[in-house]
């Protein structure tokens, strides 16, 4: 069963003045990983999430945009965190492209079961990446972390509905190859104190990993 996937950061002795640039920080890394700086959209949050955005802008990112100056990870997080304030939290959404599978029409001449082939392409994925003020949904952080970051559902790295071959087997382990490299150029770069990755059912992702595996061997 799908699940959520986060990575919970905290740092030593924060302090919401140092926020934006923590954002930016792990922003950044990301960005190597995606081969893509600029942000999405930007949102902030008042008290909770059940709250409404008192400050959202989604960027148009493309050649002939205009905004793709505005979209620079620099000049996103200090528009969104121009007003800074215990009780809200901040999110910026990136893209990255990871291997999924897409069933295809088997090309003339070609012999495939039923005439469909299974072909694995890049496709992009939203990653939110979220900053917590100390006061935000009652101090949540002390169990989200300073920054949260939300991969949304773990299914790029387990694909549990796939046909574990050669080709599904080579394609996760790209997938989760730029997960743990995100996650370790976090740890060395952004001054982190410790982090978590964890899913929202509790189950370790490693483990996941481990089961699909055994399923299928």
């Amino acid at each position: 069963m799908a699940d959520q996937l986060y990575l919970s950061l905290w740092f030593p002795n924060f302090r919401l003045i140092a926020l934006p640039q923590a954002i930016v920080s792990v922003l950044r890394q990301f960005a190597l990983i995606s081969g893509d700086k600029r942000v999405a959209a930007a949102s902030t949050y008042p008290l909770g999430f059940t709250e409404s955005p008192t400050y959202q802008r989604i960027y148009v990112n493309d050649d002939r945009s205009e905004e793709n100056a505005d979209s620079t990870i620099e000049n996103a997080v200090a528009e969104a965190t121009e007003q800074m304030h215990d009780d809200m939290a901040y999110e910026f959404e990136m893209k990255w492209k990871l291997w999924s599978p897409s069933i295809q029409d088997t090309p003339e001449g070609m012999d495939s079961e039923g005439g469909l082939d299974t072909v694995w392409i890049q496709t992009p994925s939203t990653v939110r990446v979220l900053g917590f003020g100390p006061e935000f949904d009652d101090a949540s952080f002390d169990q989200n972390g300073h920054i949260r970051i939300d991969f949304g559902l773990d299914t790029p790295w387990v694909l549990e509905d796939a046909e574990l071959d050669d080709a599904a087997t080579f394609h996760i382990q790209k997938n989760v190859e730029m997960l743990l490299a995100f996650t370790l150029l976090v740890e060395k770069h952004c001054g982190i104190s410790s982090r978590l990755l964890w899913t929202e059912s509790g189950e370790p992702l490693a483990q996941k990993l481990i089961d699909r595996l055994q399923r299928v061997n």
